[in-house]
């Protein structure tokens, strides 16, 4: 059988010299006796994989504990252990903020130590709530400890095979998968995979040789070689006219991203402008601004996502607090009996991160021109649970359009321009909804190829407890639509988690119709 070994690269020629039939190959044996790089090792296993020339023959689990910055710092200055022993033995017994202070350790870190040695029988505390030696060395775990520190900053990392039971059984103590910035040591996991060479292998190592090929050859001309006439010495690597060519991979944009650049431009060549806010947002304007009464369920902690720390806002923009306030208690100016409670000043302030995009539509209220029209492409965060047509944090397509002669008719078109150009749906629905801040409400439900009718958003005008409390006495035309879903259509997808997708070929493929 012909075997062309004029296509093999450099580190799959050098590997083939280098082993023989019936040996075991090694990822570390190759990178000691060639001197490859890992990556370049792994490279060449793969290649040679793929070519039936090599298999594997064996593949064990392996665990390591690569010793961290912090483990360094131990190995040379001393564990908190060590040093609050050493420092006990010179100067005597302790508070612990003085040890604390003289050792500029935290609290925390003493604390521990203390606790660890007490337990081993090194340390107690004494009279007046000092710290006092009990043991005339280090316990035997301290010394394990510092074998293995002293071990691991000379070796980098120690194989668990190595250790002894009671060098296992300390290192288990000081060692962490995650977060392990904060222990001395950190473990990893790998499988170490054995090759063989086959039969295959074995005959193109032979063609290998008879053809005099050693890795060593040159695989392209470059400046150096010309200017200086080394080319004449060397020798060239021979190029198959048969090898498929490199695969091209030219950059675009990715595809959501993509989507959604498309529909601001859509939208701004309708003469929309564009509006933008922050994340966090106070329940002012995510939720009382809307009419949406502080008792409302969707305002329950389990819907929303509260900001720890700081908790409020300082201030809410006057004359709308007072106004909004009024409105919800007796309904103000707006025509309205108000929802008849005594509204929250100070839950007002409370920040979240915002759960719907309708907060920029009220905060947009107070600044807009009329007539105007406005949207934003908004992120959104809203506990809910995670599924094709659902996600934690989600898009919206937001906006408003007031004056004097916008109506539900007016509406509906705009609808309908999101459904089918937009979304690009063939089955839309128009059904009655309910929010509290719109009169009529409407919700638009599109059908899936696969997923069937889902909810696109909802919409409505705005009612006048929203609109006169922020200075606005025209109708407001008002939507919320998820953004996603309409690229799940548009873009041929069946799970909304596909449009973060990291299959980077997925991303590759996928184009707008």
């Amino acid at each position: 059988m012909d075997i062309d070994v004029k296509s093999l690269h450099p580190l799959e020629i050098r590997l083939l010299r280098s082993v023989r039939f019936g040996e075991d190959i090694s990822a570390d044996g190759i990178v000691r006796e060639l001197n490859y790089k890992l990556g370049q090792c792994n490279q060449a296993f793969s290649w040679l994989s793929s070519r039936g020339f090599i298999e594997e023959s064996s593949r064990t689990a392996r665990t390591f504990f690569e010793i961290t910055d912090l483990g360094r710092s131990f190995a040379a200055e001393g564990t908190p252990e060590e040093r609050i022993f050493t420092l006990l033995t010179k100067e005597g017994a302790k508070t612990m903020p003085d040890i604390a202070s003289s050792l500029s350790l935290e609290n925390r870190d003493v604390g521990s130590a203390f606790g660890q040695l007490s337990k081993e029988g090194v340390l107690r505390m004494g009279e007046g709530k000092r710290v006092e030696l009990v043991a005339d060395g280090p316990s035997a775990r301290m010394g394990q400890i510092r074998k293995l520190l002293e071990s691991g900053a000379k070796e980098e990392r120690l194989e668990e095979r190595s250790l002894s039971k009671e060098q296992l059984e300390v290192m288990k103590g000081i060692s962490k998968k995650r977060g392990a910035a904060a222990a001395p040591f950190r473990v990893s996991e790998r499988e170490e995979v054995l090759y063989r060479l086959t039969e295959l292998g074995a005959e193109a190592k032979k063609v290998i040789e008879a053809e005099g090929l050693t890795g060593e050859e040159i695989g392209s001309v470059t400046p150096e070689l010309l200017s200086s006439g080394k080319w004449k010495n060397v020798d060239f690597r021979e190029y198959s006219l048969n090898t498929t060519p490199t695969r091209v991979l030219l950059g675009r944009r990715n595809p959501y991203s993509e989507y959604l650049q498309w529909v601001k431009d859509k939208l701004i060549s309708l003469g929309f402008e564009e509006f933008d806010g922050p994340l966090v947002e106070t329940e002012f304007w995510n939720g009382d601004a809307l009419f949406m009464p502080q008792f409302h369920s969707a305002r329950d902690i389990h819907d929303v996502y509260y900001v720890a720390e700081p908790e409020r806002a300082r201030e809410i923009e006057q004359p709308y607090l007072d106004q909004v306030a009024a409105t919800h208690e007796n309904g103000w100016k707006s025509g309205s009996r108000g929802w008849g409670y005594t509204f929250d000043r100070d839950f007002t302030r409370r920040l979240i991160l915002r759960s719907q995009g309708t907060v920029l539509s009220a905060k947009q209220l107070p600044k807009a021109k009329i007539p105007g029209k406005y949207f934003g492409i908004v992120r959104c965060f809203r506990y809910d649970q995670v599924d094709a047509t659902h996600g934690a944090d989600f898009y919206q397509t937001e906006g408003i359009m007031l004056g004097e002669d916008v109506n539900l008719r007016t509406l509906l078109g705009l609808l309908k321009m999101f459904a089918e150009e937009v979304a690009g749906a063939e089955e839309v629905k128009y059904v009655p909804g309910y929010f509290p801040f719109t009169e009529p409400s409407i919700e638009v439900h599109i059908k899936h190829p696969r997923l069937g009718w889902f909810e696109l958003g909802g919409s409505g005008i705005f009612r006048p407890e929203v609109t006169k409390a922020l200075g606005v006495d025209v109708p407001v035309l008002a939507w919320g639509l998820g953004i996603d879903r309409m690229a799940l259509m548009n873009l041929g997808l069946n799970d909304l988690r596909e449009l973060f997708t990291a299959n980077i070929e997925n991303v590759r493929l996928r184009r707008r119709k």
